[in-house]
């Protein structure tokens, strides 16, 4: 989608083909529109549309009017934002296939400020985002016609503060590929590859490690659970060093590129969705894209642990034990527990290669936490009260909402095994909770971090106001809000 600032409505003619145009409208038009959109019931409630035909100097004009409420400059920031952002996507998602090739948002005496002007922009090019690679049959009115959104008459700022918002969206759209792609074309090697080539040139220092490399680090729960896969492992780290001088800060992603459950095998119905179990190492490829993009002065790190999860005659047991990068023993109870795994040797990795103050990790870990939390917000654990507080105000801000779960001692105990040093997986009660405390036992002392379980936010199965139905990108934003908050502020 492309976004082009026109300064005035005296430019619409040579930037847009069906406009109104420039000169007064025939006397009684508004009233007519006015009388039009109360027969339709439009009240300029959120997402509200409603369209009317006029006849303007430039001949037949279509004019499309979105809600987004009562825009009272007492409303929170935030809740300002989301209603633009739901008429911005209500806009765009009712001409996304009209047509119609460019769209022109007037934002002359809207007494928005340049910020919630991007915002809209922002909303209305992610709402537009598909991925129609393998659509080869679709019918012309199937297919996206809109291309150009025309801002008329911005808020002084907004191209600036739009050259930023820019490369959010291109972070998020990364993000919704990766986790679109189907697991034939995204595995470990091909991710580290499209990787590779979306960052060339931006300055992001890549490392990867293959599986004799992991093996010699002793990174032996990873490779357990990639072992039953002919497609091999990576390790992907990207850091963006931005800002110099300060400890970095890491963001780890689990990346099952597809998750059969192992030996423990789901159920044939719906597997077809684990294609998007590597959705937390996509938010963070998308988040280290974003970051470079805008240039953020911060050091970041990036970590991706990449594997397939498959059931062949080499793949792990229920009842193995595996030796961990940081030597703690683990014995498989579920090798469909497998995300826990593959991040633990991760965190293990980042935290000896670079001593991070502060970790933030996300994963598909668990269906338990879409049992707990549906598809509104993604669960948030952490060790660090701070921490916690300041990434549930950068999910508020963008609308990427997280709800804190508990984690502590008496749950603690409900992973330990009696043959090693702990089990992948505790009782059915509060299974995404004893998860987060798997994980917990890898992170040293001293260091911040917090576990998102993005299980229910990363595909929906119903459009929103900035996405359409399938990868929503969750998680870019609102680490890109954290970072700008708190690294940036």
């Amino acid at each position: 989608m492309n976004i082009v600032f026109a300064p005035g409505r005296t430019d619409l003619p040579r930037l847009v083909g069906r406009i109104v145009g420039e000169g007064p409208l025939p006397e009684g038009t508004p009233a007519l529109v006015a009388q039009g959109a109360a027969a339709a019931r439009f009240a300029g409630k959120v997402g509200q549309t409603f369209e009317a035909f006029v006849d303007g100097p430039a001949g037949l004009a279509r004019l499309a009017f979105a809600g987004a409420g009562d825009l009272a400059d007492g409303a929170a920031p935030a809740d300002r934002r989301a209603a633009l952002e739901r008429a911005a996507g209500a806009l765009v998602a009712k001409y996304l296939t009209s047509g119609e090739e460019a769209l022109a948002i007037d934002f002359a005496d809207s007494g928005l400020s340049a910020n919630e002007a991007a915002a809209v922009l922002l909303a209305a090019r992610l709402r537009a985002w598909q991925y129609l690679v393998y659509r080869t049959r679709l019918k012309d009115e199937q297919k996206p016609s809109l291309k150009t959104i025309v801002a008329i008459s911005a808020p002084e700022g907004t191209e600036a503060v739009w050259a930023v918002e820019s490369a959010v969206a291109e972070g998020v759209e990364f993000t919704r590929e990766l986790v679109t792609e189907p697991a034939n074309v995204i595995y470990p090697e091909s991710f580290v590859a499209r990787c590779q080539e979306r960052l060339a040139g931006t300055g992001v220092e890549i490392v990867v490690l293959d599986e004799k490399q992991m093996a010699e680090l002793g990174m032996g729960a990873l490779l357990g659970v990639a072992q039953g896969s002919v497609k091999t492992p990576r390790l992907l780290a990207m850091r963006w060093k931005g800002k110099a001088g300060t400890k970095p800060t890491a963001f780890v992603g689990k990346g099952v590129c597809f998750d059969t459950g192992g030996i423990s095998i789901k159920p044939a119905a719906g597997m077809e969705d684990m294609k998007w179990d590597m959705g937390g190492a996509a938010t963070v490829a998308g988040t280290m894209l974003t970051l470079a993009r805008r240039n953020a002065a911060a050091d970041v790190i990036g970590v991706c642990g990449l594997v397939e999860n498959m059931p062949d005659g080499n793949a792990q047991r229920p009842g193995d034990v595996v030796k961990s990068m940081n030597g703690q023993t683990i014995e498989v109870i579920n090798t469909d527990a497998e995300g826990r795994l593959v991040l633990c040797d991760a965190l293990t990795w980042v935290q000896k290669e670079y001593q991070p103050a502060t970790i933030v990790d996300l994963a598909t870990l668990t269906g338990a936490i879409i049992i707990s939390l549906g598809h509104e917000h993604a669960g948030m654990f952490a060790n660090d009260d701070l921490l916690a507080s300041q990434l549930d105000a950068a999910g508020k801000a963008v609308g990427d909402m997280l709800w804190r779960m508990p984690i502590g001692p008496a749950y603690d105990k409900l992973i330990d095994s009696p043959i090693a040093d702990m089990k992948n997986v505790g009782p059915r009660g509060g299974g995404s909770i004893t998860a987060a405390q798997f994980l917990a036992r890898f992170i040293d002392k001293g260091v911040a971090w917090a576990h998102l379980d993005i299980a229910g936010t990363v595909w929906i199965d119903k459009a929103g106001a900035t996405h359409d139905k399938g990868a929503t990108g969750f998680g870019v934003r609102l680490l890109d809000r954290y970072v700008r908050d708190v690294l940036e502020g």
